[in-house]
Parts: C-alpha cells; structure tokens; sequence
C-alpha cells in the first residue's frame, strides 16, 4: 500500500472498487456496459428530438433536454473510469484525473438538483397559470434559468474540489469506492476536514433541501389547482403535463434517501456485507437514474413519442 508523507506529492491513488470480489467484477462490467449503452442511446434521442422537432421547442423540453444532456455527462464523468477498473488488475488514478472526475460528478449532481427545481416552476406556471405561461416562460426567462441551474453546480463544484485539493495526503492512498467520491477521498486526508464537512453539509442545504422544499410547494399548488377541474377529463389532462416530471424526482431524491437514509450496520462481522452494499447502491444510484429519465418522458409524453417516432421515420 502506498504512503505519502505530507511533504511529498501525492501521485495517485488505488481504486478499490470490488477487489475483494473479483467473481462479480466480469458480471457487473457486462451490466453496467449495457446500462451506459442504454443511457448513451435513450438521452441522446431525447436531446436529438428536441433540438429537431420544432414542436418540442417550448421550455418544457428545453428543460428536458438539458436534464438529458446532464445525465449523460454525469454517467461519462464516472462510467468509464468503474468499467475500466473492472478490467485491470491494478485500478490506479492520477491526482489530476481523481479531482478532475470529482469536479465534473460533484457539478452535474448539484446542477440536476437545481434544473429539477426550475422544471418544477415551469410545470407551476403551466397548470396554475395557464394564461400568463407564454408571459412568465418566455425565451428571455427560461434560457437563464438553465444557465443558473448551470452555473450554481458548477460554482459549488469549484468550491467543494479545490477545497478538498488543498488537504494534504500523507496516509493511505486507496479509495475504498469505485470512483472519486468526494467522502471516501477526504477519509484519506492528513489534516482536520471539519471545514469541508461544513461546507458539504451547507452545500447540501442549499442544493438538496432548498430544491427539495421549492419542488413541494410547488406540486402542493399543482395538485390543488388540478383538484379543482371539474371535470376527471381535465384533470386526467392538467396531471399528465406533470407526472413524467413528478416521477423523474421521486426516482432522483428517493434513490438519494435511500443511500443516506438508511441505517447502518452495528454487528460488526456484517461490515464487509454492509460496506459491499453501500458501493453497489452507490454504483446503481449513478446509471440507474439517469438510464430512467427517458425512459420515463418517453413512455409518459405523447409528444415525445410522436417525435420519436419521426426521427426514426426520417
């Protein structure tokens, strides 16, 4: 096991990974190929559709393609770097590449975050405000209400890294993860993170609960306003406007509480169990979301699958 001494450079670090499990590595290369596939070829289509259909040019679908376009650079920034250590004997990383691969996975999970919340006001202003919808999400407002969800990831994700670059690493130098996780790397650190912990718990704050908060008040407005259509036709109507979205963040925080929320082992002959659980959890948590994401608008937007179906025609 490499050592550095807090002088020294660190020139890397050792992906643990499933090393202790080397029978699964072949199993869940095969797995996780297929779901990168299916990720690559399900958002691509959406982002395809609603650049070329000009019936999708409306700040729904803007939105969704940015959500599309964001899963795949958040799988891309992680994906690679697990099934090539699946493969290699010794899964070794660079300090450069570890930051680097923490940087982008650290931004497109707070951007997501933020997009989901200005996806929640849009469907808001649609329902409850169908008159003003044309006035309120306009080309001027929603094209910078993308640019901030942007922007604000990318903000805490230069702050949160280059927070973590600066410790010194003079100890271990194996993650116990498949990639970079932001958690796993500061356990290595040599000197008193308690400021990082800070940070991440004011972060989490600001890009969890805050969107979190915004989306429930939201759906709170959506769904009273649908209750008082009269007719089941219209509210049938106003509530599939909504649902593809409703389900994309239930599958997002739910996966999201379900890795954090749960307890934790305290016998500890099952921490090898507990510890192999975490990973894979982890590991589905990123492929399993944005695999979903259009799947789910496919299947529940008309509009989606009729232009869908001219780009396979065409």
């Amino acid at each position: 096991m490499d050592r550095f001494n807090q002088t020294s450079p660190v020139v890397g670090f050792i992906l643990l990974g499933l090393s202790a499990h080397p029978r699964l590595e072949k199993t869940f290369f095969v797995l996780i190929l297929l779901m990168y596939l299916v990720i690559l070829l399900g958002n691509g289509v959406l982002i395809l559709v609603t650049i070329l259909d000009s019936h999708l040019h409306t700040p729904m679908y803007f939105f969704l393609g940015n959500l599309s376009f964001l899963d795949t650079c958040y799988t891309t920034s992680s994906v690679p770097l697990i099934l090539d250590s699946f493969l290699s004997p010794r899964k070794t990383i660079s300090f450069s590449a570890c930051f680097g691969q923490m940087f982008l996975s650290f931004a497109m999970g707070a951007t997501e975050c933020v997009l989901l919340g200005m996806m929640a006001f849009d469907r808001y202003v649609a329902i409850c405000n169908p008159l003003r919808y044309p006035v309120v999400m306009k080309k001027a407002i929603y094209i910078p209400m993308a640019a901030g969800s942007w922007a604000a990831g990318i903000t805490n994700s230069v702050v949160q890294t280059s927070q973590a670059m600066r410790l010194p690493f003079c100890g271990d130098n194996v993650i116990n993860h498949f990639t970079c996780e932001i958690l796993a790397v500061l356990k290595l650190a040599c000197a008193d993170i308690s400021m990082n912990v800070i940070s991440m718990v004011v972060a989490n704050v600001i890009f969890l609960g805050v969107p979190v908060l915004f989306i429930f008040v939201s759906y709170v407005f959506i769904i009273a306003t649908i209750l008082r259509i009269p007719s089941a036709e219209g509210k049938k109507k106003a509530f599939s406007t909504c649902s593809a979205h409703l389900t994309v963040v239930v599958v997002f925080y739910g996966t999201i509480l379900f890795m954090y929320g749960k307890p934790k082992s305290k016998d500890p002959l099952g921490e090898d169990k507990q510890d192999l659980s975490d990973k894979l959890t982890s590991l589905f948590y990123g492929v399993v979301t944005p695999m979903l994401n259009p799947i789910i608008y496919s299947l529940r937007n008309k509009d989606v699958k009729a232009a869908v179906k001219n780009l396979v025609h065409q």
